[in-house]
Parts: C-alpha cells; sequence; structure tokens
C-alpha cells in the first residue's frame, strides 16, 4: 500500500500563511479559498440550489468576524452556536474562530434547558441560535452580551450584520490556542467540556487523510449534526481542507435525502450504522421483491463481486449494480464511512459487494475524534481501521485473548476538560488517554473493538462478554428496531452473570407483514418470533457468549 502523506502539501505556505507545525483552522481556510476561490463551498437545496464559492465564503467570514471585533469579542472568548446544519452554522463557526474567539457548538435537539445549562457552563459570552430556539435563549438571563439569528427570520441574522465604524484590531489565535469546546448533555449534573485546540483539529484532519484520499471534486454529504465531533471533522473540516463542496441536509426523511444524494451528485456519505443498516435493508428488500431466483442470482453477482474487489483490487460492483445503486441514489457515492457505533461485518461487506468503498472508523470527542480508519484498498470488514500515522495506540491489562482497555496518545489528544481537573486526571493515565474501550489489535496495526470496559458481562466460567459484540449479530433483522444485552444476576457472591436481551419489535415490519401474507401478528406470535431472531443469533455465538434470558 502507498504511503499517503497529504500533510506534505502544507509546506509550500509554512512561513508564509502560517508558522509552526499546524495552521489553524482560520490559516487552513485562507489557503484552500486561495486554491480554489472559484469552487462550490456551502451548498443547500431549499428546495432550489443555493451555493457559496470559497471566495464568497470567505469575505462573508471575514464581515462577520469584524461585526464580532467590532462588538467587543476578543481572543479566548466563548461563542455558543446552536442550530440545523446549514451555510449560516459553517460561517458562523469559522467567523468566531477568524475573531480569535473559542466556538461552544450546542445540540439544537436537546432540551432549552440543556442548551441554558451547557451556555453557562462554559462562560459563553454571546450566542448564535436557529429560530426554533432564538426566543428560549433570553441573553440578558444568561449574562450574554448579544444573541444572534442563523435565520433569516429572527433579528440579528448574520449575513446582515457588519461592523460600525472602524474595524477594530482582531487577535488572531494560534494553533494550541483552543478552537472549540464540546459539551455533553447537560441533563444529569454538570456536563463536561471537552477542549480541542485548533492543532488537534487540524492534525487529525490531515493524518485521517493518511488512510483516506479525498479531492477537490468530492462532494460531502453534511446529514449528521454537524455539531457532534465526528461530523465536524469527517464532514466539515475534510472537505474544507482539500477545497471539497459540502451539502447540508436539512431532513432525516428517507425522500429527501435520496433527492439530495441526486441532485447534488455526492461522492462521500458518512453516517451511522443505523442509516447504512436502513439504506441497505432497502436495498435488499427491493431485490427480493423481484422473486427468489432473481434475488439468489444477484446476492452470487455480489459474492463475485466482492471476491474480485479484494482479490484483485478492481471494482467491478459499480458497472454489475449500476441499476440497483440508481435507485437507491448511491451511483455517484465514492465512499461510505461509518462511524458514532459498531457496524455489522456482514454490512460492510454487501456495501463493498455492491461496488462502494465502504470503510468504518473509530474515535471519541476526546481525540477530535478520528483515531482509526480503514484504507479503501486494504480494508478489513471486522476491523474498524487502522491506527492512524501519528497516533500511538497499545492495550493495557489484556486478557488471555489480547483483549484490554485501549489507550492513545497522539497531537489530536484533548487538553483535558473544561474547568474539571478531577475529570481529566482521570481520563489520563502516565500522560495515554483512556478511552474506556475495550479491543486488540492485530500485527497490522489495526484495532478490533470487542466493547465498552464498564459493559463487561463476566460468566458462570470466568468468560468476559461484551454486550456490544452481540447487539451486533442483531443489526440485520429488520423485524427488530433495538437490542439492549445485559448481563442479570446468577451469583451475587462469586459475581457471575448471564446474559438477558431487551428486543423492541419494528412495529412497521409486522404490520407490513400482516398486509403482504395475511398472517396476523398477535403479542404471543412477536414474542415467539422473537425468540426464532434469539436462537438463529445463539447458533452463530460461542456457548459462553449465548443469550439465556429474553
Amino acid at each position: 500500500m502507498t504511503e499517503r502523506t497529504p500533510w506534505k502539501t502544507l509546506d509550500e505556505y509554512r512561513g508564509k500563511v502560517f508558522s509552526g507545525q499546524w495552521p489553524t483552522l482560520p490559516e487552513l481556510f485562507r489557503i484552500t479559498a486561495s486554491r480554489f476561490p472559484e469552487r462550490a463551498c456551502f451548498t443547500i437545496y431549499e428546495p432550489d440550489r443555493v451555493s457559496l464559492t470559497y471566495a464568497q465564503s470567505l469575505a462573508k467570514i471575514e464581515k462577520l468576524a469584524a461585526f464580532l471585533a467590532s462588538e467587543g469579542i476578543i481572543k479566548g472568548d466563548k461563542i455558543a452556536v446552536t442550530g440545523k446544519n446549514s451555510p449560516e452554522w459553517a460561517i458562523t463557526y469559522l467567523a468566531t474562530l477568524f475573531a480569535g474567539a473559542i466556538v461552544v457548538p450546542i445540540d439544537y435537539a436537546i432540551h432549552n434547558e440543556e442548551i441554558l445549562t451547557i451556555i453557562k457552563a462554559s462562560d459563553s459570552v454571546a450566542a448564535f441560535v436557529d429560530e426554533e430556539k432564538f426566543d428560549a435563549i433570553d441573553p440578558g438571563k444568561l449574562g450574554l452580551k448579544a444573541r444572534w439569528s442563523l435565520s433569516k427570520k429572527k433579528p440579528g441574522y448574520i449575513y446582515d450584520l457588519a461592523p460600525k465604524g472602524s474595524a477594530a484590531t482582531i487577535q488572531p489565535a494560534t494553533e494550541t490556542d483552543l478552537a472549540a469546546i464540546l459539551f455533553t448533555s447537560g441533563t444529569t449534573g454538570m456536563p463536561k467540556g471537552v477542549m480541542l485546540t485548533h492543532s488537534n483539529f487540524v492534525s487529525d484532519c490531515f493524518l485521517a487523510q493518511g488512510n483516506l484520499d479525498i479531492y477537490p471534486t468530492d462532494v460531502f454529504y453534511a446529514l449528521l449534526p454537524i455539531h457532534h465531533s465526528y461530523t465536524m471533522l469527517a464532514v466539515f473540516l475534510e472537505a474544507i481542507s482539500v477545497g471539497a463542496e459540502i451539502v447540508f441536509g436539512q431532513r432525516m426523511v428517507t425522500k429527501a435525502i435520496l433527492k439530495d444524494l441526486k441532485e447534488a451528485r455526492v461522492t462521500m456519505l458518512l453516517g451511522v450504522p443505523l442509516l447504512f443498516n436502513k439504506v441497505l435493508a432497502g436495498i435488499m428488500k427491493g431485490l427480493k421483491d423481484k422473486g427468489a431466483f432473481v434475488y439468489g442470482l444477484i446476492r452470487f453477482l455480489m459474492f463475485i463481486s466482492g471476491f474480485i474487489k479484494k482479490t484483485f483490487k478492481v471494482n467491478p460492483g459499480k458497472k454489475m449494480f449500476g441499476a440497483v445503486l440508481d435507485k437507491a441514489s448511491l451511483r455517484t457515492i465514492r465512499n461510505c464511512i461509518s462511524g458514532g457505533g459498531p457496524l455489522a461485518p456482514s454490512i460492510f461487506r454487501m456495501y463493498n459487494q455492491l461496488g462502494i468503498d465502504f470503510v468504518q472508523g473509530y474515535g471519541l470527542t476526546e481525540t477530535s475524534p478520528i483515531i482509526t480508519l480503514n484504507p479503501t484498498e486494504a480494508y478489513k470488514e471486522t476491523s474498524v481501521g487502522k491506527v492512524l500515522p501519528g497516533m500511538e495506540m497499545k492495550i493495557i491489562d489484556p486478557d488471555d485473548e489480547g483483549r484490554g482497555q485501549i489507550v492513545v496518545k497522539g497531537p489530536m489528544v484533548m487538553q483535558g476538560y473544561y474547568k474539571n481537573e478531577k475529570a481529566t486526571k482521570e481520563s489520563f493515565q502516565d500522560g495515554w488517554l483512556l478511552t474506556g474501550d475495550v479491543g486488540y489489535l492485530d500485527s497490522d496495526n489495526y484495532l478490533y473493538l470487542t466493547g465498552r470496559a464498564k459493559n463487561l458481562i463476566v460468566t458462570e466460567g470466568g468468560k468476559n462478554v461484551y454486550p456490544e459484540e452481540i447487539e451486533n449479530r442483531f443489526q440485520l433483522y429488520s423485524e427488530i428496531d433495538q437490542v439492549l444485552i445485559k448481563g442479570h444476576e446468577l451469583d451475587k457472591k462469586q459475581k457471575i452473570e448471564g446474559i438477558e436481551a431487551y428486543i423492541f419489535p419494528t412495529r412497521d415490519w409486522f404490520d407490513q407483514d400482516a398486509a403482504k401474507t395475511g398472517k396476523t401478528w398477535d403479542q404471543a406470535a412477536i414474542e415467539d418470533h422473537m425468540q426464532k431472531v434469539v436462537d438463529q443469533v445463539n447458533k452463530t455465538m460461542l456457548p459462553y457468549s449465548r443469550i439465556d434470558n429474553t
């Protein structure tokens, strides 16, 4: 495999646009805008296409940053941003950084009380708010200098803001300064704020490209909430690092998503396992509806396609299954990247068989977040990826099978939790970040996750079982909406546990099956069907890890 070193492109600008090892995010955006001024940057369909080029985006960012400076925002001030994915959100995020301030991105979907808690905990001095939450955030009660709007439907709309009087001096951030504080939910006490610097983000952005090729011609789809570290880095920052286009998805509605994918000719689709499971389930259902013979033939051809791709590094799937991909609006997709949770290897395999380069990665908010990513030309279906260049990883306190807690070091590791020294100290051991996740590394430095350290189940035979490994086995069963695996006490004194499953059926699946087959699905029949699914899953498990209570 040829070594990728995309960060070498920065050498041309070191000493001119920036000094030090990594540029700040404003410096990075200026570099990209100088390279690709006329390329589309931020795009939305509402319903017609509205797009800003990199040059136009830079102008709006600089104007808003100048406004913030004229309003007394100085280096190190915190500014909260909460709203749906949009070009306005992106402009605001970058303008805050251009002003030397620190962004506090907040999930717009959480309750108003949680948003207020995070604003207070972050010591934010101002806020940018979407129309839905605008009236709920009272600057006076929160001690904010101001509240501005991400929506043209409310006063203080960001595109209408302009500096008053002579331009105020902006003291820019350096690469070691904080860029963002990402908070956990504030429902159960004080939320924890992960402190990430400019160099945390930029180093992770470029080092991740050591395992994945991205190009200025790519079109990224920002469907998942952009406040989340995964979307923020893997879509937002990755795209602007190379001059790619970002299309902002507005609704988690299948029809709207398919429309965006097709019209925008999206090439990079990032999502969580649930999204990819549902898309694949829809494709497979369409194939099954064509009859057993056609379905069997296509599955055989998928196996052949996957074998050719894996063995000869040639991808015949796009041509073989073009019509299938067209119907699912996936024809233009170059890469699907799954993160945010474990993905069943079978899902991974089937996307690759269909001709889509499908990879998965792993990371934490505390690591900016990406620390492993599967190279498309050397992927391993059961792994969450190869450790990124520049990242150190080891397994501590491994068991007999080599599984232990994953700990990491690297330039993308957080500076700690905001105003929480106790939690920060508890998260590090001898300079290594404790991830809390359990897994093992192979000889090629690929990581395999087995669960969370705190979720460990110890069986009667003294075997360690991780619930996530069992839960993954249910991902292909569309009749199951959610499944929770946990231990139940068999022997309190010896701390021996059995394994039980809490299963939540997909009501629509049973209603559709009843309409199609005429079968009556009462409670007893559904429970019987669920038990049969559990029995099927148990057959694939080692004896000590089988579910004994449903």
